[in-house]
């Protein structure tokens, strides 16, 4: 609205008694106009009791859109940040998984490691007379049905009379092979186990030992060379006796109930005699195992 717009105008007349020369007032009045302008104003459509703000002519006006939209750009803001925070949170924790899977392949390591070295030093100690010791079974593993468990190995104890190569076979039949000893300890548990089954004094058992590929050179079932310095011959043996077999003894059993001093009941014998015979395999487990390499 203008200025004009606001303004109306309008003429009073006022009345001024006239005076005459002698001084006196007349009794006729004389009109005198005036112009008296007046101001229109609009009234307020207000409630009663609201408060008006006034509204700067100067300034931009505040919409509802914009403020929604200032609202929503906060927000997103936020959103943005804390999920800057919890990509940082995942990674940490992520790395933290890493460490602790890399500090467990440490842990297998060097349990492998510590496997090894006594494994090593029992095999390569003196055989001097000791009292037995057997280890306790692992409680993680187990062996089926019909087969003796000493730690983490099974051991099958057949009773068919066979030769040292169908020996051999019948024990891969069952997932095995014939039994290589490793350890003082792995032989003192086999001795004992002879000795409650026999009930005879020469009952023996084929082991997985042989020198069939070359004379006097004796070889695991696994190809690996017999160390010399854990050994447990009969003394005098072995002796490569040729009197029943021109071919030699060339296949090793044992199992000698009495007479045999410190675990010494390897006997070199021919291949093709019928003995029983020991087999051996991993026991079954479900947790990690650990092999010497």
């Amino acid at each position: 609205m203008s200025e004009a717009d606001g303004i109306v105008y309008s003429d009073v007349k006022f009345t001024r008694p006239k005076r005459n020369t002698s001084g006196t007032a007349s009794s006729e009045a004389e009109p005198t106009y005036s112009e008296v302008r007046i101001l229109k104003t609009h009234p307020s459509t207000e409630l009663p009791g609201s408060q008006q703000h006034p509204v700067s002519n100067g300034g931009s006006k505040v919409t509802p859109e914009r403020v929604v939209i200032v609202v929503l750009s906060a927000l997103l803001a936020a959103a943005v940040i804390a999920l800057g925070f919890t990509s940082l949170d995942n990674m940490h924790t992520k790395q933290s998984f890493q460490t602790l899977r890399d500090e467990l392949e440490a842990v297998k390591r060097n349990l492998t490691e510590r496997r090894c070295e006594v494994k090593s030093y029992n095999t390569v100690q003196q055989t001097s007379p000791q009292p037995p010791v057997v280890k306790e079974n692992d409680p993680r593993s187990k062996c089926e049905h019909g087969w003796e468990q000493y730690g983490r190995q099974c051991y099958y104890f057949s009773i068919d009379l066979l030769t040292w190569s169908k020996s051999r076979d019948e024990c891969r039949q069952k997932g095995g092979d014939l039994v290589q000893i490793d350890s003082r300890e792995e032989q003192t548990f086999l001795e004992l186990k002879l000795r409650e089954k026999n009930n005879f004094e020469w009952v023996v058992f084929w082991i997985g030992l042989t020198d069939s590929e070359k004379e006097g050179t004796w070889l695991w079932v696994d190809g690996s060379s017999l160390n010399e310095s854990l050994t447990f011959w009969f003394p005098g043996e072995p002796d490569n006796w040729t009197g029943r077999d021109s071919d030699g003894a060339d296949c090793v059993r044992m199992g000698k109930k009495a007479g045999a001093p410190d675990l010494k009941c390897w006997f070199d014998q021919s291949c093709k005699y019928a003995y029983r015979s020991i087999c051996e395999k991993p026991a079954e487990t479900g947790h990690f195992t650990l092999h010497c390499v």
